[in-house]
């Protein structure tokens, strides 16, 4: 299974502000993270991929098809997970769960079935009854994390899934995703970079509509050697590198200095510096600014 965007532009203000711009990227399975701010264009992009919106120009093709002409044979395929949190909310979380596969088509049995298994997948067994009015953030991202996945999908859309859950349950949920993804196109746009870090095969770094960068996240930390540095600083050299170009990712105080982590395209020019080892953050951070 292939799922190619070939050219993908999104446009708004007659053609003045470009969500998308000329996105060319080819999925298969395995897990994909998009990466990006607040307003990089994750979100119009997901929009497209389910149909939720048509492009400008450009085209979506599986298995050499373009999905329009696909239709429910393709909206069948998918599972979605929007970034807003758009339930019920005088429905239990049984009846939500019901009620979703009814609309995706799922036969009785198959429902009963995936609603039982999907709660104790994202750790909704308990309170039967409650409405999900009274459900926090976090269990409310964690039913619709499970109304994806009801039809058992082999393209799964996710936008920012993890948000609002606590680190245990982000744990789950991502090693979760990671197992069902061998035999899905799994997406999961974030702009939380531990979500991704470890179960991605690939990562696409969007900014202002473009991939800025993409690749496996060992080839970009490769990429980032020689450009991450701890430097060990007096007050008056760390006043100096907070007014320059470069990024400071970490401060650590020591008794007498302070130990700075720089990213830098160039040598840092003052204190105590050594080269470190750049993570996924460094990356993202170098990129975005």
């Amino acid at each position: 299974m292939e799922l190619v965007l070939e050219g993908i532009k999104k446009s708004y203000n007659k053609g003045k502000t470009y969500a998308v711009k000329d996105f060319n990227v080819s999925f298969t399975p395995g897990v994909y993270g998009l990466l990006g701010p607040n307003g990089a264009g994750k979100s119009t992009l997901m929009n497209m991929i389910t149909e939720n919106l048509e492009p400008d120009s450009g085209k979506i093709l599986l298995d050499g098809t373009e999905i329009g002409k696909l239709g429910a044979d393709y909206r069948g395929l998918l599972g979605y997970m929007p970034q807003q949190q758009g339930v019920y909310e005088d429905f239990t979380r049984e009846r939500f769960l019901w009620y979703m596969a009814a609309l995706k088509g799922l036969k009785k049995r198959e429902a009963k079935e995936a609603v039982g298994e999907l709660l104790d997948v994202v750790n909704l067994k308990q309170d039967k009854h409650k409405k999900l009015k009274h459900y926090s953030g976090g269990m409310k991202q964690r039913i619709l994390i499970a109304q994806a996945l009801l039809n058992n999908p082999k393209i799964l859309i996710m936008d920012e899934p993890t948000a609002g859950l606590d680190p245990k349950e982000r744990i789950r949920i991502r090693n979760f995703i990671s197992e069902i993804s061998k035999d899905k196109i799994v997406i999961l746009a974030t702009h939380v970079v531990s979500d991704v870090e470890y179960i991605s095969k690939e990562l696409l770094f969007m900014k202002s509509g473009e991939v800025v960068a993409q690749g496996t996240p060992q080839k970009l930390l490769e990429d980032m050697e020689g450009r991450v540095f701890e430097v060990l600083v007096t007050q008056e050299e760390q006043q100096y590198y907070e007014k320059s170009e470069d990024k400071i990712t970490n401060i650590m105080l020591t008794p007498e200095k302070a130990a700075l982590y720089l990213v830098s395209d160039g040598y840092p020019p003052c204190g105590e510096v050594c080269k470190a080892r750049p993570n996924l953050e460094d990356v993202y951070l170098y990129l975005m600014e």
